[in-house]
């Protein structure tokens, strides 16, 4: 017998290898309708909370980033710090109360990034191991406190430029300068109204063997000074494992 929600939804009797396969597809076809939705909140049994569903044929990577060597320029240290970015539980300005998201989160706690001088953030992510990169998950959940002036608000990422393979952090400046292995602008409708996450596709061929990526945001979407991010997820396939502490230059830095 094949149950479904606590449901007898098929049974099989006897020995009938053909019967029993057909049960087994057809069981196949539905979870693969169930786990393409475009929006809402997905499951990752890798790394926790996904904020958007993850393309056919490749996994949540996020638990290959080698925390010990993440290095985030331009954070508010009165948030959080770059390993709050791959916290793998749900953020908690999407803990509900009284039927509404609450988008200060955990004031205490403060489980996201907000940035300090101006709206710039420069992330180094190192890997574990060399990985394929399909597609980004950012989740950023700002305030929409309507007691506030719009400049004082965070805002979300707008234009993002990702570096990969460097051995270190970039500075702002030294990254102005160089060609990005990819430039990304992102819309208001990129942005998933339940989970506050964006999907950020990648040009797959030039993100192939990847043992570190620069996540540069260069601007926000609004007029404010801040920009806040909650998570980021890695999205793609694990390759071969690399010794740590030790981060080689792997192709073409610009991406060519």
């Amino acid at each position: 017998m094949v149950f479904k929600g606590g449901q007898v939804i098929s049974t099989v009797k006897g020995a009938d290898p053909r019967k029993l396969s057909d049960v087994i597809k057809k069981l196949s076809t539905e979870a693969d309708i169930d786990g393409s939705g475009e929006s809402g909140e997905a499951s990752s049994a890798s790394s926790g909370w996904v904020g958007a569903s993850l393309p056919r044929g490749y996994d949540d990577v996020t638990d290959q980033v080698d925390v010990r060597g993440l290095d985030l320029l331009n954070s508010d240290s009165s948030f959080g710090d770059a390993r709050t970015l791959f916290d793998g539980g749900k953020p908690s300005a999407l803990n509900v109360g009284n039927g509404k998201a609450n988008p200060n989160g955990n004031e205490k706690q403060k489980d996201w990034v907000e940035s300090d001088t101006d709206e710039q953030l420069m992330l180094f992510i190192p890997f574990q191991s060399t990985l394929k990169v399909h597609t980004l998950h950012i989740a950023s959940l700002p305030s929409t406190n309507m007691g506030q002036e719009s400049d004082d608000l965070p805002m979300r990422p707008r234009t993002l430029h990702l570096y990969t393979n460097r051995a270190h952090v970039l500075g702002f400046e030294e990254a102005e300068d160089l060609p990005a292995t990819q430039t990304i602008t992102l819309q208001a409708q990129d942005w998933d109204d339940a989970t506050g996450t964006a999907k950020v596709e990648l040009r797959f061929v030039k993100f192939q063997k990847v043992s570190s990526l620069i996540l540069f945001v260069a601007d926000g979407d609004g007029n404010g000074d801040k920009v806040r991010i909650d998570r980021v997820k890695i999205i793609g396939e694990k390759g071969e494992k690399r010794e740590l502490g030790k981060l080689e230059k792997i192709g073409d830095q610009t991406g060519e």
